[in-house]
């Protein structure tokens, strides 16, 4: 009777069943140890860092660290390469060096100051600089580390006025000024509508420049060139003269208000047209015919432009009239 519980002890021992309470036999173990459970990579802790990427090291992460990092960079500009740097008005813009997909170079940095100080990330950089009218674009290559670079403007400046022949002055409220660049494809503005004695600055080369004094016929073109690191002082003589109108009932005589006014050329081009008792305007030297309409009547007078000073022209209501 006892020999039983016994035997049955001994089979489940010889084929590895399973003991009832639970540990596994000989040949259970020995399947299990054949294919081991892989052990599935644990989560990042919270608030810590992710495993490196295959073939990352900590000197690989920190010379990318070290070489993406904004580095500081120091610009600075001269009039010419043996000049003191510009303390101040100039414009920097910094742009990368690849187009974005409107085909534009993307900005990357902007300042006012006579030095520009920025901090860019490692790389190629356009550099533009304006200074008034003169500007350059340039190429800079940002390392880590400091980075120091001075640009050459090779920059001049243009001061101008003008006057009638004889040295007779103008005006200032009379004369504008503008500065084209001659290329191959036409004249291009530089400058527009600058007053007497205004100092521009522009790159070294020659331009076009015309005067107007008034605002009809009178004007005055000229080459002039721009020298690095000088300012260049011009002058600029019209053959014209400012001229003034009246209608008079006789010579010196007081001037009959409300007259409408028209000036022509010899080709009968209309050129001027004002209403009032006393109108001016600028003329070349030159002939032209005035009539002056009151009412239903129309008087002229053909005269001429004199360079020189101011004069009057007197249009005489007893000398010639006709039906308007």
């Amino acid at each position: 009777m006892r020999l039983r519980p016994i035997l049955v002890v001994g089979l489940a021992l010889m084929f590895g069943a399973q003991l009832p309470w639970g540990t596994p036999g000989p040949w259970a173990q020995e399947q299990s140890a054949e294919q081991p459970p892989m052990p599935r990579p644990r989560p990042p802790r919270e608030g810590g860092t992710a495993p490196a990427a295959p073939g990352s090291t900590p000197a690989t992460a920190a010379i990318n660290a070290l070489t993406s990092a904004p580095q500081p960079v120091s610009l600075t500009a001269r009039i010419t390469k043996d000049g003191a740097v510009v303390p101040n008005g100039l414009v920097w813009r910094i742009f990368e060096t690849t187009a974005d997909a409107s085909g534009e170079l993307p900005l990357v940095a902007k300042s006012d100051e006579g030095t520009a100080n920025l901090e860019l990330p490692p790389g190629d950089y356009v550099v533009h600089i304006a200074y008034g009218r003169a500007q350059i674009s340039d190429t800079v290559t940002v390392v880590p580390g400091s980075n120091e670079k001075s640009f050459v403007l090779d920059a001049g400046a243009l001061r101008l006025n003008a006057a009638v022949t004889g040295d007779i002055p103008i005006p200032p409220d009379l004369l504008r000024f503008d500065i084209l660049l001659e290329e191959a494809n036409g004249s291009v503005p530089i400058a527009e509508n600058l007053t007497p004695n205004d100092i521009v600055t522009l790159n070294s080369g020659t331009y076009h420049v015309v005067s107007h004094f008034g605002t009809i016929n009178a004007e005055v073109r000229a080459d002039l060139r721009v020298e690095p690191g000088q300012l260049t002082d011009a002058t600029l003589y019209h053959h014209a003269s400012q001229v003034a109108f009246k209608l008079v009932s006789e010579p010196g005589g007081e001037a009959i208000a409300d007259v409408e006014w028209t000036v022509k050329g010899t080709d009968g081009k209309t050129l001027f047209t004002d209403l009032g008792a006393f109108p001016s305007t600028v003329l070349s030297a030159g002939d032209y015919v005035v009539l002056a309409k009151i009412g239903d009547q129309v008087f002229d007078r053909a005269f001429e432009v004199q360079p020189g000073s101011p004069q009057d022209i007197e249009v005489l209501t007893a000398v010639t009239s006709r039906p308007s």
